[in-house]
């Protein structure tokens, strides 16, 4: 059984430690967003994506570490998420640093 960390509240399911863990949660987070056609619009206006491009921007690298940048900017949306799946929201920022670490 794994332990959470100690910035997880108890019972909430562990951190990512790998990329494709980041992947799959960037991955729940789209599928939140696209639940809602008000979140997934303000998604889609807000990074320049429209209907037409979305499934081939969703292709490009940085895309998922974008969802989850969109996700982390706006705090009552990152509640929400948060609420919804059970998950931490430090587990967001931790997501996020797995798919695009910072330069060396």
């Amino acid at each position: 059984m794994k332990r959470n960390g100690p910035f997880q509240k108890p019972g909430a399911r562990p951190l990512p430690a790998s990329a494709e863990a980041a992947e799959a949660l960037a991955i729940e987070v789209l599928g939140f967003l696209a639940s809602d056609l008000e979140r997934l619009e303000r998604f889609m206006s807000l990074s320049g994506l429209g209907v037409e491009n979305l499934r081939e921007a969703a292709a490009e690298p940085g895309f998922l570490a974008a969802v989850l940048d969109h996700l982390a900017s706006d705090e009552a949306l990152l509640l929400a998420f948060a609420a919804n799946s059970g998950r931490d929201p430090l587990l967001v920022a931790k997501a996020r640093a797995s798919l695009s670490p910072p330069p060396d």
